[in-house]
């Protein structure tokens, strides 16, 4: 029975094609914008995620910095290296720290020049920020201590200052200190934050305190988590450590922030997922407005064939039959209407993500929600004009003309 009444409800479509189409129409806006603007947003969240995670793996990154306050900002001085050392030696799961001092700084090679970043750091720096040395070679931890004028080339600034040209062996001078390029780093691209992590000169940290700034302090500490550790117990230790050597009285706030790259990654993820579950919603209402008109266009149909239902109806056919009838011919729209949704959000949303750069991340579990729940749009709004029809006396549907 079920099988005759779905070929009599395609055969009832094929029938008026351009007006089930349009019946459908609602339904296919509806179903392809939420599959498209929840794609997207899985897309952009996959985005931001993977950009923060070039920071590094199971990061925290310690500065000094000023709390506010009621009569502004507290200023901070910067760290030592007794303070990294007395992390590297008390934090329970630090396996890589890093100090880290930088300024802006201009290179020059030969006629050209380019406005940079640069950092004088130790070795350990490379594995905390996930940098790969494409060309050339890391620094030596001889070549460290001695604090050489040595440099490692992001790959925005080996494209500036050296283009097609090798810049391994050359020399340049960052301000007033020239030194040998020994190494170029792999492309990373831009930070979560916008930041373009290839424009940067790496030195060793001796080598920028003495020559470039002047000063023994170190301006940030970047931290990594061992395996299976975790940040946020690191994170306190460090802070407990630093209130303690810093001697900052109890009650008294930090001047100084210990920030969780796991914990950024989470806020942002949690704020773009309940963003998209939002425009998802929004879009979703176009469904319901698609469930009004097949239900309109099935209560003409109603009135168009009530002398049809009149006749089925005195030939014996029971009123259960001819609701489940209609209802399956309101089914079978949204269901349709579903099916040319998803492809066209499908299509819609890969170029848009190809348009706006972000990663084409489709959910499974999005496409099979959105096609369920044009089926019950179909039965919710189906459902009044079948039960109409089936209470149609037959002998006032014979009458109809």
């Amino acid at each position: 029975m079920i099988r005759i009444t779905l070929v009599m409800a395609l055969r009832q479509i094929r029938r008026n094609t351009l007006r089930s189409f349009l019946t459908m129409l609602g339904i296919v806006i509806g179903v392809g914008a939420v599959i498209a603007l929840v794609t997207i947003g899985e897309g952009a969240t996959a985005k931001v995620t993977a950009d923060i995670g070039k920071l590094g793996n199971n990061l925290l990154i310690v500065s000094p910095g000023g709390s506010r306050r009621s009569s502004g900002f507290s200023q901070a001085n910067g760290f030592t290296k007794e303070d990294v050392d007395a992390i590297r030696r008390d934090v329970t799961g630090a396996e890589k720290v890093a100090p880290t001092v930088g300024r802006q700084a201009l290179a020059v090679w030969g006629n050209r020049n380019w406005r940079t970043s640069v950092t004088g750091t130790t070795a350990e720096y490379l594995d905390v920020r996930a940098y790969e040395v494409t060309q050339g070679r890391p620094f030596s931890e001889t070549e460290i201590n001695a604090g050489q004028p040595l440099c490692i080339l992001g790959a925005s600034v080996k494209k500036e200052l050296f283009a097609d040209s090798p810049a391994v062996g050359e020399s340049i001078r960052v301000d007033k200190l020239s030194c040998e390029v020994v190494g170029v780093l792999a492309a990373k691209g831009q930070s979560g934050m916008g930041q373009d992590q290839d424009d940067v000169v790496l030195l060793p940290l001796r080598a920028v305190q003495r020559r470039l700034v002047g000063s023994n302090d170190v301006s940030s500490i970047f931290v990594t988590a061992a395996e299976n550790r975790s940040t946020t117990r690191i994170k306190e230790q460090i802070e407990d450590l630093l209130r303690e050597r810093r001697q900052i009285a109890a009650g008294a706030e930090d001047d100084f922030n210990v920030r969780d790259m796991a914990e950024i990654a989470q806020t942002v993820t949690s704020a773009t997922g309940a963003l998209t579950a939002l425009l998802g919603a929004i879009a979703a209402v176009s469904l319901l407005v698609g469930g009004i008109g097949i239900m309109n266009i099935m209560l003409v149909n109603v009135t168009e064939r009530t002398r049809e239902i009149g006749i089925r109806l005195a030939i014996g056919a029971m009123a259960r039959e001819v609701l489940l009838q209609f209802l399956v011919e309101a089914v079978v729209l949204a269901m349709i209407g579903g099916l040319m949704g998803i492809g066209f959000g499908l299509a819609g949303s890969y170029a848009a993500t190809r348009a706006l750069g972000v990663p084409f991340v489709v959910d499974p579990k999005i496409l099979i929600i959105a096609f369920l729940f044009s089926a019950l749009v179909g039965v919710m709004f189906g459902y009044l004009p079948a039960h109409k029809a089936a209470r149609l006396n037959p002998i006032e549907a014979l009458r109809h003309e």
